[in-house]
């Protein structure tokens, strides 16, 4: 069983950089991560949002993904300038050679990996995601994480996520991989 509460005697080193498709549980288990390190969590969505006043949906039918792709990456430099933290980022940030290099230079890259089914049962309720507002939006998944893949597996650590692992499960899992990497320090 995991434990919510921050562990005094662990101490994040780098900044720890969650990856992977929509759905995969960045933003659970990097919000979860946070709590047990005692770190910020920091969303790369969520910043965009609040500096632009519009959602990501809107940003992508006002201005078009490329543009919202350079806004990502101008917002993940800058949050990779800060103390470590736990970063979620979008989906596509990673697809980028240059965000790629830039998080791999400065942070501890983990792809939460997911599998089309546990993806698809994450997101198909959801209306904020503009890639998926397709005639087949179960295809257009499956294509996006066949497409992502070899990307995401350019990733320092790989978590596989299971939907039989709870939020606190699957963040023991990351952590054990980071203390073992010794990206987090334990002090006994």
């Amino acid at each position: 069983m995991g434990k919510t509460t921050p562990d005094p005697r662990e101490r994040l080193l780098r900044t720890v950089v969650l990856v992977g498709m929509m759905g995969a549980g960045k933003t659970a288990i990097g919000k979860a991560l946070s709590a047990r390190l005692a770190v910020p969590f920091e969303d790369s969505d969520t910043e965009i949002e609040t500096a632009s006043s519009l959602t990501i949906a809107e940003i992508f039918d006002r201005y078009g993904e490329a543009f919202f792709r350079d806004k990502e990456s101008r917002v993940i430099a800058r949050l990779l300038e800060g103390p470590p933290c736990v970063l979620s980022t979008g989906g596509g940030a990673w697809l980028s050679p240059e965000n790629r290099a830039l998080l791999s230079a400065r942070a501890a890259v983990v792809w939460l990996k997911a599998d089309l089914d546990l993806l698809w049962s994450r997101v198909r309720h959801k209306d904020t995601r503009p890639l998926l507002r397709t005639a087949a939006p179960r295809d257009t998944l499956a294509a996006l994480l066949a497409a992502r893949t070899p990307d995401y597996e350019q990733a320092e650590f790989v978590i596989e996520t299971r939907p039989d692992w709870s939020i606190d499960r699957t963040t023991d899992e990351v952590l054990s991989r980071l203390v073992a990497a010794g990206i987090v320090e334990t002090s006994q």
